[in-house]
């Protein structure tokens, strides 16, 4: 699922961490935000993209991306897409079918015994033997 280009604003900030002379000069982090709240999308997707998205969405329903892994303007921006498509795409999935209790065999429940059985007699065995 791709985002509506209308609901996306870019703004361009100066990266942390190391960078040499370019590191106070040039803009190369990219700040995504995507107005997630007027996107139109379901109440399901929506409840499952507030919950994938975490700190990232704002009160105000706005995902809120930060890309700056990359040294170049063009690569953080396809980063940030990247990551807010995929979690788009996350959020849209269906549901997990639902899980239905199942009970363990009569042959499993007496294998279990079994084996609790010998590997308590083993750890018995290895005790003190008994003085007469």
């Amino acid at each position: 699922m791709t985002p509506d280009p209308a609901l996306l604003e870019e703004d361009f900030l100066r990266a942390s961490g190391p960078g040499g002379q370019n590191v106070n000069k040039l803009e190369t982090a990219v700040q995504l935000r995507f107005r997630a709240a007027e996107a139109g999308l379901s109440e399901r997707v929506w409840l499952r993209l507030r919950t994938l998205a975490g700190r990232r969405m704002t009160k105000d329903g706005v995902v809120v991306i930060t890309a700056q892994a990359h040294r170049t303007r063009e690569r953080n921006r396809e980063d940030a897409m990247a990551r807010l498509t995929e979690l788009l795409a996350e959020a849209s999935k269906p549901p997990p079918p639902k899980r239905r209790p199942t009970k363990p065999t009569r042959g499993s429940q007496l294998r279990r015994m079994d084996s609790k059985t010998k590997r308590g007699t083993t750890k018995a065995l290895r005790g003190k033997p008994l003085s007469e």
